[in-house]
């Protein structure tokens, strides 16, 4: 075999193992019955919770009564998010799922935003909203939604749902991430710490500084 030759099987090897890499890279196998996160203070993290000792381990740690009650939505947007994430339920850690409960008054909004780690479903229990989300050619989707069905949203695209109807709404809203992440792009982009120069807000929303200002202060932290 010539040198060209030669090359030419090695890159394609090369090639070959690259592209395996990036199909079988995904979160290992368990290999353990559950890793029940400690999330104590000064627990460490590496990429997610170390696991509690076994043998502190209690059947209350598999069980999250905090989707029981209604969130207020006395807000400004109306509307209130329950997360039932791993930070809040420790028996989900490593498993790749979670689930929230999200209150809407009428005319509520659960504002645009993204979950980079997460597809989410979302499952209307009461009332009618709209479920909608962008695509990343700018295409929006959007459903009216009434008691029963349920909307799929892809990770990590823009989306948001509005309660539509005369009465509260509640869905319950599922992931494939013990920990989806959340950037609600109001607070995200105009309640940041520390905040985006004022500038690149202007320009990008092609609106003046003192608007960019106005609106800043409805969002920074107090």
């Amino acid at each position: 075999m010539n040198s060209k030759a030669e090359k030419a099987v090695i890159n394609g090897l090369l090639w070959l193992s690259l592209l395996t890499a990036m199909v079988i890279a995904s979160d290992p196998d368990l290999l353990q019955d559950f890793c029940v996160a400690d999330v104590s203070k000064g627990a460490v993290k590496v990429n997610g919770f170390v696991c509690k000792d076994p043998k502190k381990v209690k059947p209350s740690d598999f069980l999250f009564k905090g989707l029981r009650k209604p969130g207020l939505t006395n807000n400004t947007f109306s509307g209130k998010v329950t997360s039932g994430n791993v930070q809040s339920f420790p028996g989900l850690n490593t498993l790749g799922i979670s689930m929230n409960r999200v209150d809407l008054a009428p005319g509520g909004i659960n504002p645009p935003h993204t979950h980079p780690r997460a597809t989410e479903i979302v499952y209307l229990m009461k009332g009618t909203i709209l479920a909608a989300f962008i695509g990343t050619d700018n295409v929006f989707y959007s459903q009216k939604m009434k008691k029963g069905d349920v909307f799929v949203i892809p990770r990590g695209l823009v989306h948001f749902q509005q309660n539509i109807g005369s009465s509260n709404a509640v869905a319950i809203t599922a992931f494939n991430s013990q920990l989806p992440g959340a950037q609600v792009l109001p607070l995200t982009l105009f309640g940041s710490s520390p905040a985006i120069p004022e500038e690149v807000l202007a320009k990008a929303f092609q609106i003046s500084k003192k608007e960019v200002k106005e609106i800043s202060s409805k969002f920074t932290p107090s």
